[in-house]
């Protein structure tokens, strides 16, 4: 059976690894375009994530039985339509639902036409009309929230601890300075929501579901989260992100209303959810929708599931989620990224990366390729900024945050940094972020 999964990182690889590790039949993998650490166990195909008819045809003529999409971007131009009409199984949203994440404000008004709790907004279409907004919306002191509308990455988002940051924050997302051009034409500002950080991704068929593991995500690049927001540089899972009674609240007020909403509004929802959410004393309020899985936290979540992955997406593409039963293991886990020096603004390549053949994966700790790629004489080096996401799982955090830092200390590579406080930064130990 022949699988295509589209993407180039830390997520794709995961993905791949977890369809190798997982499924009950003998699979033929491939990954367009992939990374240096994904050839192991697939073959690269040299095709652009984002080139829809090359990917067609490639699928078609090599006679894919599944397309699995890695990143946003694919599936907000329509990958996922335009393989439905040329007969070819894929897993993802359409374009219509993929605006939940396309469209921050489209995401934020579906939010508010299904009553799934969220932060107070305003959505503006132009700079101007941003700048004047703020008079209204929030005192010259109060934090407010400033979000490119379109996808830029996850670094389109500012929390301005006051009117003069907020002001500059519409100014830099405007002139194209902080996200890709066009990402910005529509910028929404919030309330800023008090509480701890959670996701929860779920697996659905556009009517069942299935809840995965919650995660918490590291977004700013220092310890002690200081510094600039990142595409995330680390990940737990475990006991410790959510109790169960909280699980139960976001499952009925959030997951089933976001799914029977986006039915109700004619694009039935197939694919992975993924939910960003705030734990306010208020209760759960959603963030953000994402329509794929997350990058760290696919690393994370998926290195403790016990089903077979293949069957999980076939069962999305075929409509009958509820025939599979989807189990975890009991276990924590955590994701660190390594990352590039100067990440997340400019960074070199290029640079040879050391003490991987120390690290062998095993089912406990895996060391996921985001941005690898073979030098001259087929060395390892870096090709971006996040390189390598160091995973593990154990009976407790504490210990699967042991294995990743022991498994950290034997790679290495010039200006190679990371956080040392992934699940242990005081407010996520205590659960207060």
């Amino acid at each position: 059976m022949k699988v295509l999964v589209v993407g180039s990182g830390g997520r794709e690889h995961a993905i791949l690894a977890t369809l190798k590790r997982t499924s009950s039949t003998p699979l033929e993998l491939y990954c367009a375009p992939g990374n240096a650490g994904i050839m192991s166990i697939a073959d690269r195909v040299s095709l652009n994530a984002n080139d829809d008819e090359a990917l067609i045809e490639f699928a078609r003529t090599h006679e894919i039985a599944l397309t699995i999409v890695g990143p946003e971007a694919p599936l907000a131009e329509g990958l996922v339509d335009k393989f439905d009409r040329a007969g070819l199984a894929i897993v993802g949203p359409t374009m219509a639902a993929a605006r939940l994440e396309a469209s921050k404000s489209f995401a934020k008004d579906f939010m508010q036409r299904h009553r799934i709790p969220t932060a107070r907004y305003a959505i503006a279409n132009s700079q101007a009309m941003a700048l004047e907004i703020l008079n209204t919306f929030a005192t010259a002191s109060e934090p407010v929230v400033i979000k490119a509308d379109g996808l830029a990455a996850g670094k389109g988002v500012v929390v301005a601890q006051s009117r003069g940051e907020a002001e500059q924050a519409v100014k830099d997302l405007s002139d194209g300075s902080l996200v890709p051009a066009g990402a910005a034409n529509r910028i929404l500002i919030e309330e800023a929501l008090q509480g701890r950080e959670v996701s929860v991704l779920v697996f659905t068929d556009g009517r069942d579901y299935a809840v995965m593991p919650p995660a918490r995500d590291h977004k700013r690049v220092g310890d002690n989260d200081s510094g600039p927001n990142t595409g995330g540089m680390g990940a737990i899972t475990g006991q410790s992100v959510l109790d169960e009674e909280t699980l139960e609240r976001i499952t009925r007020e959030v997951i089933e209303p976001s799914i029977k909403g986006a039915a109700a509004d004619g694009f039935p929802f197939r694919g992975v959810l993924f939910i960003g959410l705030m734990l306010t004393a208020d209760g759960p309020k959603v963030l953000e929708y994402n329509v794929r899985f997350g990058d760290p936290e696919t690393q994370a979540i998926l290195i403790r599931l016990q089903t077979d992955l293949f069957a999980i997406f076939k069962a999305i593409v075929a409509g009958n989620l509820s025939e599979v039963a989807v189990h975890w293991s009991d276990q924590a886990s955590a994701c660190v990224v390594l990352a590039s020096s100067g990440y997340p603004g400019k960074y070199e390549t290029n640079l040879p990366i050391h003490g991987l053949n120390q690290t062998a994966d095993a089912d406990d700790l895996q060391v996921f390729h985001a941005g690898t790629a073979l030098g001259p004489s087929g060395e390892l080096v870096t090709a971006g900024g996040r390189v390598l996401g160091v995973t593990a799982t154990a009976a407790t955090l504490e210990d699967a945050l042991e294995k990743c830092y022991g498994a950290i200390d034997k790679i290495s590579w010039q200006g190679m940094q990371y956080r040392r406080d992934i699940g242990r930064f005081r407010e996520f130990a205590a659960g207060k972020c």
